[in-house]
């Protein structure tokens, strides 16, 4: 079991792990052993999150942290300031994206893809057709420009082939917002770990045709730049 408890420098006092100041003395704690940025924040793993929700509480402790309230503190609650500090500024950061939230969770409940080769894998099965009928008219396009077509011909053939893959990206997007629900609900239920784990390897899986996806718009761009 993760630890529960934190110990003050100052008094020696106990504080949850995810308190910000001592109970006892007041005294700001040093960054230590703590949660995560959901924990941190004061927010359950949910992937719905209150934009202004999130951005009040940001700004709340952004003030309660902000290194000048600390000017003439000793230097432990200085050093305290500034890591946590930094540590909402990327607490923040992370959670304020969706996609990034859900890669931050499949990682705190252990469903990221673990290996480089694992995120940037052959086609996702689910993606073949597409994939094939794009690297088809991509090679068309190519000996087409290396045969002297002008760029102004190609460039409504590379919009046409993109169509395909925008809208399997539309289709990801909806997706991950579903599963993403789901797994709040789930939450919300206070549903069993192995309950949960269908729907974190849907959106692990989810996410990684998203990130393909995402490189095949990419490859697209630098046709129509070329």
């Amino acid at each position: 079991m993760p630890p529960t408890i934190q110990a003050c420098r100052e008094c020696g006092g106990g504080a949850p792990i995810d308190a910000h100041f001592c109970p006892q003395c007041s005294k700001i704690l040093s960054l230590g052993q703590h949660g995560d940025y959901f924990a941190f924040l004061g927010l359950p793993r949910r992937l719905m999150l209150d934009a202004a929700d999130l951005e009040q509480r940001f700004r709340m402790l952004s003030r309660q942290f902000h290194p000048d309230f600390f000017y003439n503190a000793a230097p432990a609650e200085r050093r305290a300031s500034l890591e946590r500090s930094s540590y909402l500024n990327d607490a923040y950061r992370t959670l304020k994206q969706p996609v990034s939230r859900i890669e931050y969770l499949l990682q705190l409940e252990g469903a990221a893809a673990r290996t480089p080769q694992e995120q940037s894998r052959q086609v996702p099965p689910a993606l073949l057709e597409e994939v094939f009928a794009l690297n088809e008219e991509l090679d068309e396009i190519r000996g087409q420009r290396a045969a002297g077509a002008a760029a102004r011909v190609l460039a409504p053939r590379l919009e046409r082939a993109r169509q395909p893959i925008e809208r399997r990206r539309d289709e990801h997007e909806r997706q991950l917002a579903a599963l993403s629900a789901e797994w709040d609900a789930l939450l919300d239920r206070a549903a069993a770990p192995a309950a949960r784990r269908p729907v974190l390897d849907a959106l692990r899986e989810c996410m990684l045709e998203r990130n393909y996806i995402r490189n095949l718009l990419a490859g697209i761009e630098r046709e129509l730049g070329d």
